[in-house]
This record gives C-alpha cells, sequence and structure tokens, in this order.
C-alpha cells in the first residue's frame, strides 16, 4: 500500500488559492477515479475535485472555510502499489515530550469548610396595591441596594404601608425572576448561533467591502412614468405568447442602457484603481445581480447592444436558472461592464446599490405602482416606478450621472424610441 496525495490543481486565469467550502468524503471512505472528493470556491464559482485514483482516504488537508493555495495537498489516499509519496512523508516529526517535573510531596489540604445551609425563601409577604404613578415608597439602604442589583423598584410590589417596598419584597422579587403575581413567566432566549462565513457568503462580504471601501458611490433617483412601456410589454407577450421568452421590464432596461451608454461611453466601464486605468468598452455587457439559495450572484449577458428583446429576456432567463441551480460557468460570472439590480416583486421606494467593482455605475430598479400624478388639471393613476441609479465619483461626475440618469428616464417613458434606429 501507498500514499498518493492529490493536490489543489491549478483552477486557471491566475488564481493563487481558494477556498475549501465542501468535503463529499470523510477518513476511511473508499473512492474511486472521477469520485469528487471536495468543492472549492473562487470568484464566486464553486468547483468540484474528482480522484484522479481509486483508494481509501487517509487524511484530509483541510477544514471547511480554510483557503489552500494551489497546489497544496487537499487530501491523501491510501492506493495499491507504491503510490506518489512515501507514508508519513508529510507527517512532522512530533516533538520529544519534556520530562515532567520530579513530583513534590503534596502539602496537607486544609478542611474544606462546609457550605452554609441554603434557606429557601419563605412565603412571600402579601403586596399592598400603590397609587398608579406614584414614586415607590422605600428606605435609602432599600434603594441602594436596588441600584446595585439593578432592580427597578417601580416593577417591586410593596408589603408595608402604602405599598413602601422592604428588604423582604427585594429578596422575593429576585427569587421569583422578577416576576410580578398574575405574570405569566416568559424564558430567556439565551441561545447564541455561530455562523462561519464561508464560501459564497464570504466572496459575498469580501466584495461588497471592497466596493464600500474604494469607490465614492453618489446615487440618483428618478421617478419614471411606466404606463406606455408596461401597455407594450404587456401587448408584445400576449402576440408572442408560447412562441418567444416573456418579456419583463429588465430586456427593456438593458436596450435603455445601451442607448444611454451610446452617448456616454465613459459609463460602460471598468476602472483598474491600482494600474490608474479606465477600459470603456465598446460591448454592453450587462450583470444582473440574482439572488440564489447559496447567495448573490451576478451572471453576465454579453454583448446586450447586439440581441432584441427576446434575445436578451430568453439569455436573462437562462442565466437566472443556472445560478440559481448552480450549473453557471465562471467565465458567465465574469466581464460585466455595468449591473441591473432589482428586488422583483419585493421592491422599494427607493434603494441605494453598491457599485459592483470594478464596474463604474449600477442601476436599481424599484418597485412599480400605482401613483397619483397631477396632470395640470386634476391628479390621475398612473404606473410609476423609481430608479436608483449609484455611480463612481471617481470617474464620473455629477453633471454627467444625472444626464445618464434622464436619458434612461426619457427612454422608458417613451418606449417607442428604442427602437429608433440612429
Amino acid at each position: 500500500m501507498g500514499i498518493h496525495a492529490i493536490r489543489l490543481p491549478d483552477i486557471g486565469e491566475g488564481i493563487a488559492e481558494a477556498e475549501l467550502t465542501e468535503w463529499q468524503v470523510k477518513p476511511g471512505d473508499l473512492v474511486k477515479e472521477d469520485d469528487v472528493l471536495a468543492v472549492v470556491m473562487t470568484d464566486k464559482a464553486a468547483v468540484e475535485v474528482p480522484s484522479p485514483v481509486d483508494g481509501k482516504v487517509a487524511a484530509l488537508g483541510g477544514d471547511i472555510g480554510e483557503l489552500m493555495a494551489v497546489g497544496s495537498v487537499l487530501i491523501r489516499l491510501e492506493v495499491e502499489g507504491a503510490g506518489n509519496e512515501q507514508e508519513g512523508t508529510s507527517a512532522s516529526p512530533e516533538p520529544a515530550p519534556a520530562a515532567a517535573p520530579k513530583p513534590e510531596p503534596a502539602a496537607a489540604a486544609a478542611p474544606a469548610p462546609e457550605p452554609a445551609p441554603s434557606v429557601a425563601p419563605g412565603p412571600a409577604p402579601a403586596a399592598v396595591a400603590r397609587a398608579k404613578g406614584t414614586k415607590p415608597l422605600a428606605a435609602p439602604s432599600v434603594r441602594a441596594r436596588a441600584r446595585e442589583e439593578g432592580i427597578d423598584l417601580r416593577q417591586v410590589p410593596g408589603s408595608g404601608p402604602a405599598g413602601r417596598i422592604s428588604h423582604a419584597d427585594l429578596d422575593h422579587w429576585a427569587a421569583s425572576g422578577g416576576i410580578q403575581q398574575g405574570q405569566v413567566s416568559r424564558g430567556a432566549n439565551t441561545g447564541i448561533e455561530e455562523v462561519r462565513v464561508i464560501g459564497m457568503r464570504r466572496k459575498i462580504a469580501e466584495k461588497m467591502q471592497l466596493s464600500k471601501r474604494q469607490i465614492p458611490h453618489i446615487t440618483i433617483v428618478e421617478e419614471v412614468e411606466m404606463e406606455a412601456l408596461d401597455s407594450l410589454r404587456v401587448a408584445l407577450n400576449d402576440k408572442h405568447k408560447g412562441e418567444r421568452a416573456k418579456l419583463t421590464i429588465l430586456p427593456f432596461l438593458m436596450r435603455a442602457i445601451v442607448e444611454a451608454a451610446r452617448e456616454q461611453p465613459a459609463l460602460n466601464a471598468r476602472y483598474d484603481d491600482e494600474a490608474g486605468v479606465i477600459h470603456r468598452h465598446g460591448g454592453v455587457h450587462i450583470g444582473i445581480a440574482t439572488q440564489t439559495p447559496n447567495g448573490l450572484n451576478v451572471p453576465v449577458i454579453r454583448h446586450a447592444e447586439a440581441g432584441s428583446l427576446w434575445d436578451n429576456a430568453a439569455e436573462l432567463t437562462r442565466l437566472a436558472e443556472a445560478a440559481r441551480e448552480g450549473t453557471i460557468k465562471r467565465e458567465e460570472l465574469q466581464g460585466g461592464t455595468i449591473t441591473i439590480t432589482s428586488l422583483g416583486p419585493l421592491g422599494a421606494i427607493a434603494t441605494t446599490p453598491i457599485i459592483n467593482h470594478p464596474e463604474v455605475a449600477i442601476v436599481g430598479v424599484n418597485k412599480m405602482q400605482i401613483r397619483p400624478v397631477w396632470d395640470g388639471q386634476q391628479f390621475q393613476p398612473r404606473k410609476m416606478m423609481n430608479i436608483s441609479c449609484s455611480f463612481d465619483h471617481r470617474v464620473i461626475d455629477g453633471w454627467d450621472a444625472a444626464v445618464f440618469v434622464q436619458k434612461l428616464k426619457s427612454l422608458l417613458e417613451t418606449p417607442a424610441m428604442l427602437f429608433v434606429e440612429g
């Protein structure tokens, strides 16, 4: 029998380490070639590590949540034959045990004092009703003790004249757990659950922290009338029902972003703040923030400028399903130039979206609802929706940000302009 060490493989794209998020085996398990041994995560993508050989699990090389360098030993298997390392090669020599000091004769133990007999509290004295809103009556020593023990005298029923509170009343108050007669005792929930921040949650935390720490955000919220666009959306869905992908608001918003980015290419960009270089892209690669069972993912619809409404709607559905099922590819989560975030039916009046670093802008979709709108003579019910757009103020000036938002508003309120060439 030999030992076969399986190392964390090179996952590519210059990745130097990965986080161990799941073990599929344990010591003593028998595994066959191509069985999945572990799952590691890097750049929001989970990668399964298969076994290249048959064998028996001898030792695991890391704990869940540990960051492991590419090339480090992930797991060791006992295999038939010599294996690829000698058994015990990696085992660190154990230090020689220190010589135990010569025991000195134990001193005679002093007799332990006998515990004082516990005295059960006697029956509680009859409480005397106190006039509502009056200051509780108590001697200075009782008040001092209540302060030391953190007891609110207003809650303690007194048994003395006019409800005067005595030391005995404090004793019975403490012994009863601070419950007045007639009250129902509710046990305090003192449990604390420890949840390790690993895997997807750690990646999300790191990315959010990076974005908020490095990017000075400016957020603009604008109100948009959605009557015309929503009517068009419903009509198109009715006409092509069962033939084409169902249209939501997002494909229209993607088209509006494409048109607005043509006039302001500075917003369709990625900022390498370490190199001090802005990369403005010709293609519009729109990330769609998607909630999954494992946390937030941002799949990217590449070249949204080249797709029709239905093309982008179909791609949006495909990527969202893949993200939720955990089958999305790493490259489908990379390369975005601007992001859309939406809370869907949960909605909100306004949000302050966090930019997906190293992008320089993000567009937030808020709840569409009926609101009263003044038409110059009277209030009319209208479908209204707010958009919340955040910008990297290092790259985008406030004026340019406002122009971009107003362009989006104009296109969404007049959806026919989305289909006018040039």
